[in-house]
């Protein structure tokens, strides 16, 4: 369908669910792996008309799972808020909610303002209507195992014996903390928490695309945020072993924790290792999607750095 059609076709949707009683402007605003979303303009109100094309955490019904996500989260004031659903539509499932205005995220500017978003919504009631991953060491290596095996003729064999290698390093890691996460309190967490999923509005930092939120433990956020295959896929920056206690500290001190700042430093180490194995991971399983007819949404700048990772894997896992 070419854009004037999608156009047409999201106002449509709009007036026949009397989501909005007119639709003034429609542009296309971005696309990420498995969403579209679209800036719609409405008496001079912005909203985002999101498309979902795919699911990461196989539900049946996802749009209407990140909806629910969005409505656990809004208490924070650091997310969009939903305005509607619809799981079946002309355009499959579609959400609308609030546009969040604001420039993009810049490291080397914004690191300050990540650890009030965090922390802002680690600390909301956890929704029993999410995904919940207690072990989440466990289950991130059983994600990552299964992204290796979903393509069984993928041609990257080398590529594959590393991180089933470096998965069965990870396996022993957690036979070796197995009671490390075990008492740990379960909040809400993005698990995306890339810089692009970051706007910047003054002084103040919104976090965007929850489309694989789950219940589980702080430590999924900080640690993907810090590991080198999230800062490195849209700049330059890597954190210094100084920057990394700086980022750690400003967050151990908005959530004025009863456990150490030692503990929480440690743990978000170990899962660092562990979310490393599952962003390889996906980008093995990506680029089989991508040389193939899987996917319906491509990015050439995605697949230009899912290369990159791949061939240097061995700077990743050393």
């Amino acid at each position: 369908m070419n854009e004037k059609k999608i156009f047409t076709c999201i106002g449509q949707i709009i007036r026949e669910k009397k989501w909005l009683d007119r639709v003034d402007d429609i542009s296309f605003l971005a696309a990420g792996e498995y969403n579209e979303n679209y800036l719609v303009t409405a008496h001079g109100q912005k909203y985002v008309f999101r498309i979902n094309r795919g699911t990461q955490l196989n539900r049946s019904d996802q749009i209407r799972y990140e909806y629910d996500v969005l409505r656990a989260v809004q208490a924070s004031f650091v997310t969009p808020t939903p305005r509607y659903v619809a799981s079946h539509s002309a355009l499959g499932g579609v959400l609308l909610m609030d546009f969040i205005p604001g420039r993009s995220f810049l490291f080397d500017k914004d690191l300050n303002k990540v650890p009030p978003v965090f922390a802002a919504i680690h600390q909301l009631p956890i929704s029993d209507k999410m995904v919940c991953q207690k072990d989440p060491m466990g289950d991130i290596a059983r994600e990552s195992y299964q992204l290796l095996h979903r393509f069984s003729d993928h041609p990257l064999v080398k590529e594959k014996n590393m991180l089933l290698a470096y998965h069965e390093k990870i396996l022993k890691l957690r036979q070796d903390h197995r009671s490390l996460f075990a008492r740990e309190p379960l909040c809400i967490v993005n698990t995306e928490v890339n810089s692009g999923n970051f706007i910047i509005q003054d002084n103040k930092g919104f976090l965007v695309d929850w489309e694989k939120a789950v219940v589980s433990c702080r430590y999924q956020d900080l640690a993907h945020f810090i590991i080198p295959t999230t800062t490195l896929w849209k700049s330059d920056f890597k954190f210094t072993s100084q920057g990394r206690i700086e980022f750690l500290q400003q967050y151990h001190r908005l959530i004025a924790p009863e456990f150490s700042f030692d503990e929480l430093a440690f743990k978000t180490a170990i899962l660092e290792k562990t979310i490393l194995l599952r962003a390889l991971s996906w980008c093995f399983m990506a680029y089989a999607e991508y040389t193939g007819e899987e996917r319906v949404l491509k990015d050439k700048t995605t697949f230009n750095k899912i290369n990159t990772y791949l061939g240097n894997m061995e700077c990743f896992l050393k």
